[in-house]
C-alpha cells in the first residue's frame, strides 16, 4: 500500500514467485528475492520474503540480516524461532540456546513456541548436549493426542533425539506416532521406521527396467542359444 500501482504490482509478482518456488526450486526462489528487495527494501514484507529465501539456500548470516530489518520494521517476535535457527546454521547454537530463553519467546504464539523448542534442541544436538535435547521437547504439545500442523515434526524431532541416545524402542514409538500425524508428508517418518524394523524397500521399476535392459542384450545376441551335443 506505500508504494506506486505500478510498482506494488512488480513486487507482488515477485513475492508470489518466491512463494511458489521457495520449496520446489529455492534457488529461483533466491532470484526472485533479490529483484523485490531491489524494487522495494523498505517494505517489511519484502525483508521477511528474503529471509526466507535466504535461508532456504543456506545463506544464513544474509537471511538473518532481512529478518532482523523485517523485525525492526514490524516489532513482530514471530521470526524469533528462524532467526536462532539461523545462529545455529552460521555455527553459534549457543547464541540460538540464549534466544531461547529470552522475553521474546513469551511473546510467541503456541506454534512459535514449538518452533523455538526445535530450535533450542537442535542447538543442544549441535553442542553434543543429547541427553538435554530430549529433555528440551518435552512438553505438553508433545504429549497431546491432539494434531496440529507441527505435531509431526515435533514427534519425529523427539524420536530422532532418543534414537542418538540409545533409546530405540522408544524412538520407534515416536516414529510412528509421527507418521500418524504426518498427513501432509512434512517428514521421511516411514523411512526411518522401515530402516529400525530392517525393512529394505525395492524400487519395481528400477528393476524391469533392468529386465528389460537383459532381454534386449539377450536378443543382440540372437535370442536362445542352441543345446550343445
Amino acid at each position: 500500500m506505500s508504494l506506486p500501482k505500478t510498482l506494488a504490482g512488480d513486487v507482488a509478482r515477485n513475492l508470489v514467485m518466491v512463494a511458489r518456488l521457495l520449496d520446489e526450486d529455492p534457488e529461483k526462489a533466491y532470484g526472485y528475492s533479490r529483484v523485490a528487495l531491489r524494487l522495494a527494501s523498505r517494505v517489511a514484507a519484502v525483508r521477511e520474503a528474503a529471509g526466507f529465501a535466504a535461508y532456504a539456500v543456506g545463506k544464513y548470516s544474509e537471511a538473518l540480516a532481512e529478518f532482523r530489518a523485517a523485525r525492526r520494521m514490524t516489532g513482530s517476535v514471530e521470526l524469533w524461532p528462524v532467526m536462532a535457527d539461523c545462529e545455529r546454521g552460521l555455527g553459534r547454537p549457543e547464541k540460538a540456546l540464549a534466544m531461547a530463553g529470552e522475553p521474546e519467546v513469551q511473546k510467541l504464539d503456541r506454534a512459535g513456541q514449538v518452533e523455538m523448542r526445535l530450535v533450542a534442541a537442535g542447538a543442544r544436538r549441535d553442542m553434543g548436549q543429547a541427553d538435554a535435547a530430549v529433555v528440551t521437547l518435552q512438553s505438553p504439545e508433545l504429549a497431546s493426542s491432539a494434531v496440529h500442523p507441527w505435531t509431526a515434526r515435533l514427534r519425529y524431532a523427539y524420536a530422532d533425539a532418543l534414537l542418538e541416545v540409545g533409546r530405540e524402542g522408544e524412538a520407534r514409538d515416536w516414529f510412528a506416532r509421527a507418521l500418524e500425524a504426518d498427513q501432509g508428508g512434512t517428514t521421511d517418518a516411514s523411512d526411518r521406521l522401515a530402516e529400525l524394523d530392517g525393512v529394505e524397500f525395492t524400487d519395481v521399476l528400477e528393476e524391469s527396467g533392468e529386465s528389460e535392459e537383459n532381454g534386449d542384450a539377450d536378443d543382440a545376441d540372437g535370442g536362445e542359444r542352441p543345446e550343445k551335443g
